[in-house]
C-alpha cells in the first residue's frame, strides 16, 4: 500500500502540472504506523507541501484513514571554531562528549541528536597538537530546529561557560544543494552559476519566487543546502487507527 501511495501523490502531482522534480520516493509506514517518504532530487518538503490538498487527496484515495501531512522539524548542522584541544581532546578528557553535553545543558532548547566531531581528520589534529602546530580545532554538530540554529549563529553557544561563535556549516559532497542554482554536488559560495528557482525554474533565487501556483501572492522560503544522512526533508503523513492517532512523532 506505501508503493502505491507514492505512485498516486506522483501522478496526481503530474497532472497538476507540478514542477517535475517535486515528487515523493520511499514511502515507508513504521512501527507507530506513520508513513514517511522523503522528497525527490532537488526538491525539499517546503517545495512538495505547496501542493498539500493535491497530496492529501492522493493520499487518501489509496488510504482513507491518513488524517494530515506535515514536513519533519530539519535538523541544522552549525560548527564552531577555536575549541582547545587541552580540554576535549586526548586521554582524560573526555572527548566531544563532554562538549555535547555541556552545550545542551547551558543553551535553552538545544538538542543535539549526534556526537559533536572533530571538522578534520581527529588523529591529524592531535599529531599537530602533541607536535605544537596547533592548541584549538574546529567541530561540527547538529541541532533540532531552524530557529534554534538561527539563534546559536546569531548569539553564539556556551560550553562550559565559555562563550563560541557558531556558524552554519554546509557539507559540499554529492547531496548538497545549491541555494542559487538548485543544483546538487556543490553550494553557493564554491560557483558562479545564473540563479534558478527550485520552484518554477524560473531565472530567479527560490528566496525570490512569488508563488504563483495557489495564487497567494506570497514570498517562500529559501531552499537550504542539505547533507546526505539528514538532507532529503520527509513528508509525514499522520495515521488514524481505530479512532487514536498514532504516529505523531516518527
Amino acid at each position: 500500500m506505501d508503493e502505491e501511495i507514492a505512485s498516486a501523490v506522483n501522478r496526481a502531482l503530474f497532472q497538476q502540472q507540478a514542477p517535475v522534480h517535486v515528487r515523493i520516493m520511499n514511502a515507508r509506514r513504521n512501527a507507530r504506523g506513520t508513513i514517511t517518504a522523503i522528497t525527490h532530487q532537488n526538491a525539499t518538503a517546503d517545495m512538495a507541501l505547496l501542493y498539500r490538498d493535491i497530496i492529501m487527496k492522493a493520499a487518501r484515495s489509496v488510504d482513507k484513514v491518513i488524517i494530515d501531512v506535515e514536513g519533519n522539524e530539519s535538523w541544522e548542522r552549525l560548527k564552531i571554531h577555536t575549541v582547545p584541544l587541552m580540554r576535549y581532546m586526548g586521554k582524560g578528557t573526555e572527548g566531544l562528549q563532554k562538549m555535547k553535553e555541556e552545550i545542551q545543558a547551558e543553551n535553552k532548547g538545544v538538542t543535539i541528536p549526534a556526537q559533536v566531531r572533530w571538522l578534520s581528520n581527529p588523529r591529524t589534529i592531535e599529531e599537530r597538537g602533541q607536535r605544537g602546530d596547533i592548541k584549538a580545532s574546529s567541530v561540527v554538530f547538529m541541532v533540532k530546529g531552524k530557529k534554534v540554529a538561527q539563534r546559536l549563529v546569531s548569539k553564539g553557544v556556551t560550553a562550559a561557560g565559555v562563550r563560541y561563535k557558531v556558524q552554519p556549516y554546509t557539507n559540499a559532497g554529492p547531496e548538497s544543494l545549491c541555494k542559487l542554482c538548485c543544483g546538487w554536488g556543490h553550494i553557493e559560495s564554491k560557483r558562479n552559476h545564473q540563479p534558478k528557482c527550485g520552484y518554477c525554474a524560473g531565472p530567479h533565487r527560490s528566496d525570490e519566487h512569488r508563488c504563483k501556483v495557489v495564487r497567494c501572492g506570497s514570498k517562500q522560503g529559501a531552499v537550504t543546502a542539505r547533507t546526505p544522512a539528514f538532507g532529503l526533508i520527509g513528508i509525514r503523513m499522520v495515521i488514524m487507527v481505530y479512532g487514536c492517532k498514532r504516529g505523531l512523532e516518527s
